[in-house]
């Protein structure tokens, strides 16, 4: 049998036991996969295996078998753009949809499968198998330009200028985001800490004794929706934190479901691109900088909204 975790709750109310789940569990595991656990017999109540429609009354002892997961990682022959690459590292064009590293809802399909497929010297890397050669990262939904480590030295090297405050040696990071609602000055900084939102440890929120996390931006169109292309630049590199700045200052990024505007113009990923990266190249101290286009996705959103101008 695989080893298991198992967490242990208490029915918090009266309610169906797969709703029920949902609700107290729902911020960590979707619906589907708690649901399936039911069906396998991997939940019990008073130490009984139940139903997904069992009838809860409030103060029943709940225990969820979760299979713990493998720190391995399978190899997926998952097509990359690759923009440049050499011994040390490699620079790639991320498209959307893909998660940078294996996590609770996204096993399959990660950057770090494709990496390990395409350059299998990463599995050698003094790192758990789920952060090979990840230095950095974009949201599952915001595409563009990163770099990939292929060493174990190169690893090290990148992670710390991007950990370097803004300024002379460390990482430049350009992004393009489209913005619900033109921002209140044609160019402007947002210096507010951020943190883990404790009502759902997904999202991210500005609070005082945060990390701190400054952007800045600087419109670069604006169209008769009221909608604004901006160029953002960031001088640290928070979860989250173009589209929490930009929703903090009341102009969320179009498309974006955790931060933006359910009555926003209709996109099935959110705007943000990571247009340009620069940075100093690990060996041999070279200044490089990578762009990526927009994808055709955003651009033709772009055009439509200039015709309508």
């Amino acid at each position: 049998m695989n080893e298991q975790d198992i967490l242990e709750l208490t029915a918090e109310s009266s309610d169906r036991l797969d709703k029920m789940l949902a609700r107290q569990l729902g911020d960590r595991f979707s619906r589907s996969f708690l649901r399936g656990l039911i069906d396998a017999g991997q939940v019990t109540v008073n130490g009984l295996p139940a139903k997904a429609s069992a009838a809860m009354r409030g103060g029943e002892q709940i225990q969820v078998h979760l299979p713990r997961k493998s720190e391995t990682v399978e190899p997926e022959a998952i097509p990359l753009t690759v923009l440049y690459e050499d011994v040390h590292l490699a620079v790639i064009d991320k498209p959307a949809g893909m998660t940078a590293h294996p996590g609770v809802h996204d096993e399959k399909g990660t950057l770090v499968a494709a990496l390990l497929h395409r350059w299998p010297q990463v599995a050698q890397m003094n790192v758990t198998a789920k952060r090979a050669g990840i230095v950095h990262r974009l949201d599952r939904d915001t595409s563009g330009v990163m770099v990939v480590a292929l060493t174990d030295l190169a690893r090290r090297q990148l992670m710390a200028q991007f950990a370097r405050p803004a300024g002379a040696q460390s990482v430049e990071k350009v992004y393009l985001a489209l913005l619900e609602k033109t921002p209140p000055s044609a160019a402007g900084r947002v210096d507010a800490p951020l943190a883990r939102d404790p009502a759902d440890d997904r999202r991210m929120r500005v609070y005082v004794g945060g990390d701190p996390a400054v952007t800045e931006y600087r419109v670069l169109e604006t169209f008769a929706g009221g909608q604004a292309l901006v160029q953002v630049n960031l001088l640290t590199g928070r979860t989250h934190q173009v589209r929490v700045h930009m929703a903090h200052l009341g102009c969320p990024l179009v498309g974006d479901k955790v931060y933006g505007w359910a009555d926003g113009l209709p996109l099935e990923r959110h705007f943000l691109h990571a247009a340009s990266l620069r940075f100093d190249h690990p060996a041999t101290g070279e200044r490089l900088t990578f762009e990526s286009p927009l994808p055709a996705t955003l651009l033709n959103l772009v055009e439509r909204l200039r015709r309508s101008s």
